[in-house]
């Protein structure tokens, strides 16, 4: 070959591919993360470079622990947008045909996550427009809320432990209050350990002392602005 030819290389021969380095860089700098960070550099991946997040607005995800409101405010909110309304929990007793604590018994908590999982794949992959109640221990899941965080818009209800305690018994559970001291004290540590968690969410709305009809307002505000 002349050198005249040999001059004038193909670009594709004599730079790297186009990304290449990028991609490069981006593993170096994973490599270098300590291991505790890398759980919330990758959800920042997800959630800045996942779906657009005009998609994920479609599909609304109201979490929290129970009591927070989240079935009156998310069937109130579907209602006023024409959106349908589910209910995660239903979902999961719908496809395993027995009760949330039938589940329980039958196949345990590895059992009832399973289910769970394949039942948000399920709605994800069905529903392009949807308000969605979930339940409160799926942020203990990381693989099944990173795939809720990364396909729905998330909104954390948040209320005080007492208003959490209060709503659960005027649903006529009373269990709590048989053991009052001891169940607010390990609602406290559940809230605790599950906040860092709960505030993954796109957007927080507390309603602590506010009436459902002040909280739906703060609701609305919040998912059309």
């Amino acid at each position: 070959m002349s050198r005249a030819h040999s001059r004038y290389r193909s670009p594709s021969l004599s730079t790297p591919r186009e990304g290449a380095v990028e991609k490069r860089l981006i593993r170096r700098f994973l490599d270098g993360l300590p291991e505790h960070r890398l759980e919330d550099v990758v959800f920042r991946l997800m959630r800045d470079y996942g779906e657009e997040a005009a998609t994920r607005r479609k599909r609304m995800a109201l979490v929290g622990l129970r009591g927070a409101g989240k079935t009156t405010l998310g069937s109130s909110l579907a209602a006023e947008l024409g959106k349908l309304f589910v209910e995660l929990d239903h979902e999961i007793e719908r496809e395993a045909g027995v009760s949330l604590s039938e589940i329980f018994l039958l196949y345990g908590q590895a059992g009832y996550r399973r289910i769970e999982r394949r039942c948000l794949e399920r709605l994800i992959g069905s529903q392009a427009e949807m308000v969605m109640s979930v339940g409160g221990g799926i942020v203990s899941e990381p693989e099944t809320y990173n795939l809720l965080l990364q396909h729905c818009f998330t909104i954390w209800i948040k209320a005080s432990p007492d208003e959490h305690m209060a709503r659960v018994v005027a649903q006529g559970d009373l269990r709590p209050m048989q053991g009052h001291t001891e169940a607010m004290a390990d609602l406290k540590r559940i809230l605790d350990s599950r906040e860092p968690l709960y505030r993954k969410a796109d957007i927080t709305i507390d309603t602590a002392g506010e009436d459902p009809r002040q909280s739906l307002s703060k609701l609305r505000q919040a998912v059309l602005a």
